[in-house]
């Protein structure tokens, strides 16, 4: 099994959506310290459920945090069919994500 890490981009956004029911975004870039700490959280949580977790990186993808809004990070966006469920900003502990995932897929 190998752990894949779901890096968005413009061009495989709107597939990847379509492909997970339920997708948790998180929103980073590496100049931001609290996305730093953000991302053991989200790697933790991406080790659990590897098919619903992905992160853009707003400094390669500035037409994707454009296109969702993004105007401080990090920012989590959970997705459900394509729809923006819940936007989650700042830092959240593990089980915060791992109950709205969970939550969303029922």
């Amino acid at each position: 099994y190998k752990r894949t890490k779901m890096n968005l981009t413009k061009e495989n956004f709107d597939k990847t959506l379509e492909k997970n029911r339920v997708v948790m975004v998180d929103f980073w870039a590496e100049w931001c310290s609290p996305c730093r700490m953000l991302t053991p959280i989200v790697d933790e949580v991406q080790n659990l459920m590897p098919n619903n977790v992905a992160k853009v990186n707003i400094e390669q993808e500035k037409d994707l945090a454009v296109r969702f809004g993004i105007r401080s990070i990090p920012t989590v966006i959970i997705f459900k069919d394509g729809e923006i469920m819940e936007r989650i900003p700042g830092i959240s502990n593990k089980g915060t994500y791992i109950d709205k995932l969970k939550y969303y897929m029922n």
